[in-house]
């Protein structure tokens, strides 16, 4: 049974766990001293510890072995996704994309969003993003940001060699996905999609636009099945 994980912001030689990690592993995984555990701090390491003393608001863990995680992907993959009116249903792309592999995650708001991001659910998103990471065994839990425009989002993104723009009224394909090498962006929009002109945006910052079918996709859908494809042909699942 693999050992449970944590995150932590520091690791040091004993190493202290504190906050909703110590909470869930206290009162939830009911651990105790003696017990062994992995700690993980984003740097891609894993680290062996064990607990060497509970007190009321921490844990103390004496780290005992150090290891570079084998899980991450190979591929340099970065996910941006227009904001949705469901907070379940962003939540699902988050935990998806994490457990695929998506180095990077950015969410945005765009011309026909509908829906209205705030401190708490962006901090509710990176808690998923952890939770994912864990779940799957990965050494590091992609950190979640936020753009208010769809202009910053690409931005941020601009410097991939693949930069894959999904959008509804593509009629084909202007990038060969099933070829791809090297770090890739993905772009899916909210429930209202993109403007022609968000298009003409994204195609002027490199931007290929790509058809996903014939048929038009839930937006969680479309996160799911293109990340899938990239991972897919950038051989991360094979």
């Amino acid at each position: 049974m693999a050992l449970k994980r944590f995150f932590v912001d520091k690791i040091e030689e004993t190493t202290e766990l504190s906050g909703e990690e110590f909470e869930h592993a206290k009162n939830v995984l009911r651990l105790g001293a003696g017990d062994e555990v992995i700690l993980l701090d984003n740097s891609g390491k894993e680290y062996t510890a064990v607990i060497a003393q509970v007190e009321k608001k921490r844990m103390l863990l004496n780290v005992v072995r150090e290891e570079v995680g084998e899980r991450e992907a190979s591929a340099d993959v970065c996910l941006l996704f227009g904001y949705l009116k469901n907070a379940d249903k962003n939540e699902f792309i988050v935990q998806k994309a994490v457990e695929l592999g998506v180095k990077k995650i950015g969410v945005f708001s765009s011309e026909y969003s509908s829906a209205y991001m705030n401190a708490n659910k962006l901090e509710r998103l990176n808690k998923v993003s952890k939770e994912a990471a864990k779940q799957c065994l990965r050494s590091v839990a992609p950190e979640v940001v936020y753009f208010d425009a769809l202009g910053k989002a690409l931005e941020w993104a601009k410097g991939y060699e693949n930069k894959l723009f999904a959008c509804e009224f593509a009629t084909e394909s202007k990038c060969d996905v099933g070829n791809l090498c090297g770090s890739t962006a993905m772009v899916i929009g909210s429930e209202g999609g993109f403007s022609r002109k968000e298009e003409e945006l994204a195609n002027e910052l490199g931007y290929a636009s790509v058809t996903l079918g014939k048929r038009i996709l839930r937006a969680e859908t479309a996160a799911v099945a293109l990340t899938s494809v990239v991972m897919f042909h950038l051989g991360e699942l094979k």
